[in-house]
């Protein structure tokens, strides 16, 4: 994920925004391979897993592992023998529709920021029926745009009111749409310009009767490229502190003693030795006040160019660490402030030479397609912490799929609680009804 942060907004074609496609292709069940032609490539990806977390630039090695990090009682994924790396097709198919008969119970005590788009209206009833799984609804609803020196909140026409008032009713998970500021930072951070976009953000916070909001403005100016520059990155720090201690000093209309909410997007260091344009530990601490919580995006690590897992969970120690310290030395207070990112979508990746690589994202329905119709050998990758498999199409060209499975989500819960961390969810109708049971 941390490959283009511009990409992954709202608006922009781009990473998260094409998680919804679903995958049109009719392919067909491949010809057996030799198993020699199917030993090269897993090794292909070992290596090149391996390969990418060098080339990361972290040599540090992870923390040990953690124990486990919730009460399983009552939840049916374990209590059928689900979580397991020994996985196959035939227990998806079966079992990815059934959850525990309580689904209101939580297994994951921290915070659960879930992301619902306007464009999966699977997410919008995934939040109604676990409604008492999370802590934070984010449905990604607006954008904060220039219109030459005029500064416009867009995406009122999104919003569901009807969707709002039950989610009130099934439970108190607090409802914090996210916003994007689009506008150009170079006029957006001048004082008076920075003044009107907070107070059009907490107005329509009141109006509409929301908690707070999920703000993502970083990816955007390092996009601009206004990070390396001292002053300007001083100007940015402190708009979001600004947006902060205005949100924190307004009630919210659900509970006149609880202040508005701000939730700020963050993407993972690009390597050991910070970039100017990275979000990193100083800047963690300058916000951490005025911030009530960090939605980590540790995911997208691989693409079509460079196909492999989606989130390593080696590289997820290493950017906690990096943002964090080492797991003794880290202040608590902000450890609790990191949402971590747990991508409910895969990838199918193209794996032609000749077309320099290929394929995209994929959600629950489309993985589940593959499975019925290629049966395939789900394998286990325990560099990554992922399972994949590989398919062939109609044009015999090999694909590998990388999707969440119970296995690689639980891992993810528990390298967040040994940290102290809570979650995000990207994004909640992208994936399978059995996972919930996780949380």
């Amino acid at each position: 994920m941390a490959k283009k942060r511009d990409q992954r907004s709202g608006t922009s074609s781009g990473c998260r925004e094409n998680r919804v496609h679903s995958s049109s292709e009719q392919l067909e069940r491949p010809n057996s391979a030799s198993d020699r032609s199917k030993l090269v490539i897993f090794f292909f990806f070992v290596l090149s897993s391996i390969v990418a977390v060098v080339v990361y630039r972290m040599r540090e090695s992870s923390p040990s592992s953690p124990s486990s990090s919730t009460s399983h009682t009552g939840s049916y994924v374990y209590s059928k023998g689900l979580v397991t790396e020994d996985v196959n097709y035939r227990d998806i198919l079966s079992e990815n529709s059934k959850v525990s008969q309580n689904i209101s119970q939580r297994h994951y005590t921290y915070p659960v920021l879930a992301y619902i788009t306007p464009w999966n209206s699977h997410g919008y009833e995934m939040a109604k029926r676990f409604n008492s799984k999370f802590t934070h609804l984010s449905p990604v609803w607006y954008e904060l745009k220039s219109e030459q020196t005029n500064l416009v909140l867009e995406g009122r026409h999104n919003v569901d009111r009807g969707w709002i008032a039950d989610l009130k009713k099934a439970g108190e998970a607090l409802i914090l749409p996210r916003v994007v500021l689009e506008a150009s930072p170079a006029e957006l951070l001048k004082k008076k310009q920075r003044n009107k976009a907070i107070n059009i953000i907490v107005a329509e916070c009141k109006e509409m009767g929301y908690d707070g909001i999920v703000l993502e403005s970083w990816s955007r100016w390092a996009a601009y490229g206004i990070l390396h520059d001292p002053s300007m990155r001083n100007l940015a720090l402190q708009f979001v502190k600004e947006l902060g201690d205005s949100l924190h000093s307004t009630s919210s209309q659900r509970n006149n003693e609880q202040r508005f909410q701000l939730i700020y997007v963050i993407g993972p260091p690009s390597s050991e030795k910070l970039q100017e344009h990275d979000f990193g530990p100083k800047d963690l601490e300058t916000l951490s006040e005025a911030v009530d919580g960090f939605s980590l995006m540790t995911y997208d690590f691989s693409n079509p160019h460079n196909p492999g897992p989606n989130a390593p969970l080696k590289w997820i120690q290493i950017v906690l660490r990096l943002l964090l310290g080492n797991p003794g030395s880290r202040p608590k207070s902000l450890a609790s402030k990191i949402l971590l990112g747990i991508n409910f979508y895969g990838n199918d990746f193209s794996l032609s030479r000749d077309s320099g690589g290929g394929g995209g994202a994929i959600i629950g329905s489309d993985y589940l397609a593959l499975l019925e119709k290629h049966r395939p050998d789900l394998q286990w990758d325990k560099n990554s912490g992922e399972h994949f498999f590989f398919y062939a199409d109609v044009k015999d060209i090999r694909h590998a799929v990388f999707y969440p499975s119970l296995k690689s989500i639980s891992l993810r819960l528990e390298e967040a609680h040994s940290w102290g961390c809570g979650i995000s969810i990207w994004e909640i109708g992208q994936g399978l009804d059995y996972f919930f049971d996780l949380l």
